[in-house]
């Protein structure tokens, strides 16, 4: 009897020995030390690829933004403010139904197959939207200029970039918005595209967030 006690005791205090030392090394020690090797070698990327401007954060180098006029009086869907460059199509953005007590959006993809008639039909409402919107005086747009990055959504909704031939669509009607020479806005967009990731990693892209950031402040400059 009193060995059974005293081999469960013993069995007891081993098992908590080995909870208190796991506890310390993988609850304590593993994440310090991982939190410091990433705040010490990658800040910027450990805490959200953030992007800065006026001091303030304004957002992340990973997540697309909208850049709408406010909601007129009845208007279910916000225009677009067409000072700015627009980023991709997030038709695939639901809104969440679980939890209202935080105005949430939920990331995803539209789902809907190729030959599907909403599909199309967004596609084809979303080429037209960029005709009519980037078409200014001297400078119309084709149908065939419009590139697919331009009318389809992103896996995620939240696409932060946009190809440089959809960039460059836009560059007659943001100069045009904003009093810039095309050139300006040309140079502009060029100074903001990225090459594929080492070279042969994704395609060419440019940021739009970070692109509408320099517009600001070239359009302050004037």
């Amino acid at each position: 009897m009193n060995n059974s006690v005293t081999n469960t005791a013993r069995l007891l205090g081993a098992g908590l020995r080995a909870l208190l030392v796991l506890t310390l090394v993988t609850g304590v020690i593993y994440p310090l030390v991982v939190t410091g090797i990433a705040q010490g070698l990658f800040s910027n990327k450990a805490n959200g690829s953030e992007i800065k401007a006026d001091g303030k954060v304004v957002g992340s180098s990973l997540i697309g933004q909208s850049y709408n006029l406010p909601l007129k009086k009845g208007q279910q869907t916000p225009d677009a403010d067409l000072k700015w460059f627009q980023g991709r199509p997030a038709n695939g953005l639901g809104t969440n139904s679980v939890n209202t007590q935080y105005k949430l959006i939920l990331s995803g993809a539209t789902n809907l197959s190729a030959d599907s008639k909403v599909l199309v039909k967004q596609v084809e409402d979303a080429k037209a939207a960029v005709v009519k919107d980037n078409s200014v005086p001297g400078y119309t747009v084709k149908p065939s200029d419009v590139p697919a990055d331009a009318v389809t959504s992103s896996g995620s909704g939240l696409d932060p970039a946009i190809s440089p031939a959809y960039a460059e669509l836009q560059v007659h009607r943001v100069a045009a918005k904003n009093g810039l020479s095309l050139a300006q806005v040309e140079k502009l967009v060029k100074g903001h595209t990225e090459g594929r990731t080492l070279g042969f990693i994704g395609e060419p892209r440019v940021n739009v967030l970070e692109l509408n950031i320099a517009l600001k402040g070239l359009v302050a400059k004037q």
